[in-house]
């Protein structure tokens, strides 16, 4: 994210329009003076979409607002809670004398301080189920044992590392809860710009706006993987991006990149496009050039570390960029709004800026290309509170999704086309070995998502262990490869009637009747169950129109609406037939039915 002067700042949401942004209400508990973060959060809220309400507990009143309860911080509409506990005001010994403690006086204060933040976590989760973001310990720039602290295992510096990994550790254990390392951010800003020793002195406000604002952009990484505003797809220039130089002009020996300066700068912002690659990240290349000359560069230039099989769409011709990001967009099956558009070119950025405003732009400035990998890493749009085995893959199953589509222009009839790709459906209850991808799939899937209800992997389990629950998922494979969990639906049982709270595909899949087959599985497995109805849900959004009218077509019946189409109920009764599924799989293989 693009970072701005206050003053900057202050203008822009002056004149920022927050009418039909998504609305988020965040509650910060603080033993610091914290107030001047707020133009920060509305201002990055505001820039990913949302329009932010703020709460602010009273100041160094924590543990009573965690513990004791208040309402108007902590209630059933909080959506994110962010926790500043600054160690000096709870510890001063940690912190000023540590140099003076015994080991035992060390391991008693830190005993005090773990069970203080135990007591604080269990409070709040009795009154929200509100993500919480707690900001980490600061470790000191300047220990008080000096350079020894280095030279021993139980120093200022390890005891607060200790402490930093007791609440991760605690946090891992409570649902929907991060630790957010504020030491990344000082290590960005540099502590001389971080810390306002000044203002702490007066007004117990340590936080410089600089810091405040990295402490910000590092929250909302968080907070748009939650709320599914993270990114899926990099499309990228080639000349003057992944290496120095215009192929066409200079030749495949002639252009920068590799282990020697200035080829040097190419050469690591292609490992940081790897790094994005092994987390999931699709890839996709759109440059004016001759496609013979690039293919080349990938093929046979011997420094190059992004090859052919790391990109799951080339557009390498003289056609405008609007145009070219379109035909990937369609070709890989994902909306615009999941892309990020890279290139040194001011001309182009401005281009899709103006015509394609839904694709968040990169631009990297021709004269330095040494600051290309910080770059990228910096804005933080890739994103994702958890990493999958179908992450991993997922370059190589959108190759296999482009040579789908090039199958189906050879094909007119689609039941022709569905049964030539063999496809097998394996349906099953969700266990420990894909809650991850699950909760994954709730936060980044919009536009087959009937609910849009986001949950994190605590959340998850919990279901999954709750009798009042099931969760289940849905693989899919077929002649081209093994599309792993792209599908899920999550069913609350009340009494003799079942509640689909959440039915989702991932946008690879959607349009091939799997989410048919996995619809007439879920009714089978009701009936067996002697459910006598299903509930099904449908919550408008501005992505998920396309499946505004899937129960329906599914014979589910309309029982309510509300608010202008934004929330919609229907009803299927089991007493009816059941649907039966697609003729053209080659298998749909079901446990849920046993």
């Amino acid at each position: 994210m693009k970072k701005l002067k206050l003053s900057d700042i202050q203008e822009k949401l002056n004149n920022a329009n927050f009418s039909n942004l998504e609305k988020i209400n965040i509650s910060i508990l603080r033993n610091i003076m914290v107030e001047p973060i707020e133009p920060f959060l509305k201002y990055f809220a505001y820039e990913s979409g949302f329009n932010c309400n703020i709460q602010f507990g009273d100041y160094d009143n924590i543990f009573q607002e965690a513990v004791g309860g208040k309402a108007k911080i902590l209630n059933k509409s909080t959506d994110i809670l962010l926790v500043f506990m600054y160690l000096e005001t709870i510890s001063w010994s940690l912190t000023h004398n540590y140099s003076f403690l015994s080991n035992d006086q060390v391991n008693e204060e830190m005993d005090r301080i773990k069970q203080y933040i135990s007591n604080i976590i269990n409070g709040i989760k009795k009154q929200t189920d509100a993500m919480i973001l707690w900001h980490s310990f600061d470790i000191p720039t300047n220990p008080n044992l000096g350079i020894f602290d280095s030279q021993i295992s139980k120093g200022q510096v390890s005891s607060i590392n200790k402490l930093n990994e007791f609440i991760r550790h605690k946090l891992n254990e409570t649902t929907n809860s991060y630790i957010v390392n504020i030491n990344l951010c000082l290590s960005r800003v540099g502590a001389s710009n971080f810390y306002d020793h000044r203002y702490w002195s007066i007004g117990r406000s340590p936080y410089t706006a600089s810091a405040l604002s990295e402490i910000t952009i590092e929250d909302f990484k968080y907070i748009r993987a939650l709320k599914g505003k993270n990114k899926k797809c990099i499309v990228l220039d080639c000349d003057n991006t992944l290496w120095g130089g215009i192929v066409g002009e200079d030749g495949l020996s002639g252009i920068k990149i590799g282990k020697d300066y200035p080829g040097y700068a190419f050469y690591e912002f292609q490992q940081e496009i790897i790094n994005l690659y092994n987390r999931g990240i699709i890839i996709a290349i759109c440059s004016k050039n001759n496609e013979d000359d690039v293919l080349e560069v990938f093929d046979k230039h011997p420094d190059m570390l992004l090859k052919e099989k790391h990109i799951a769409n080339f557009q390498i011709n003289w056609d405008d960029k609007v145009t070219n990001l379109k035909r990937i967009s369609n070709d890989l099956n994902i909306g615009l709004d999941s892309m990020v558009f890279v290139d040194d070119s001011e001309f182009e950025v401005n281009l899709i800026q103006s015509e394609l405003p839904e694709v968040e732009i990169i631009h990297l400035p021709i004269d330095e290309p040494t600051a290309y990998r910080n770059i990228l890493s910096s804005y933080g749009y890739f994103d994702t509170l958890t990493i999958t085995d179908e992450d991993i893959s997922r370059g190589l199953m959108y190759k296999a999704e482009s040579k789908r589509n090039k199958l189906k222009i050879d094909i007119t009839d689609m039941n022709e086309y569905f049964t030539s790709l063999e496809m097998v459906i394996r349906i099953d209850y969700v266990d420990e070995f894909n809650i991850s991808r699950i909760a994954q799939l709730t936060q980044k899937t919009n536009q087959f998502n009937l609910t849009t209800r986001r949950y994190s992997e605590s959340d998850i389990k919990n279901m999954v262990n709750n009798n009042d629950w099931d969760v289940i998922y849905l693989k899919l494979s077929d002649r081209f490869g093994d599309s792993g969990v792209v599908g899920t639906c999550i069913i609350n049982y009340d009494n003799d009637e079942s509640i689909i709270d959440t039915f989702l595909l991932s946008c690879r899949v959607i349009g091939r009747g799997v989410e048919d087959a996995f619809l007439s599985e879920i009714i089978n497995m009701q009936k067996m169950k002697k459910i006598k109805s299903i509930i099904g849900e449908y919550y408008k959004t501005k992505k998920n129109i396309q499946v505004e009218f899937f129960f329906k077509k599914n014979y589910f019946k309309e029982i309510s609406t509300k608010g202008s189409n934004a929330n919609r109920k229907f009803i299927f009764d089991l007493n009816n037939d059941i649907i039966e599924n697609p003729s053209y799989f080659k298998k749909i293989e079901s446990s849920i039915r046993k």
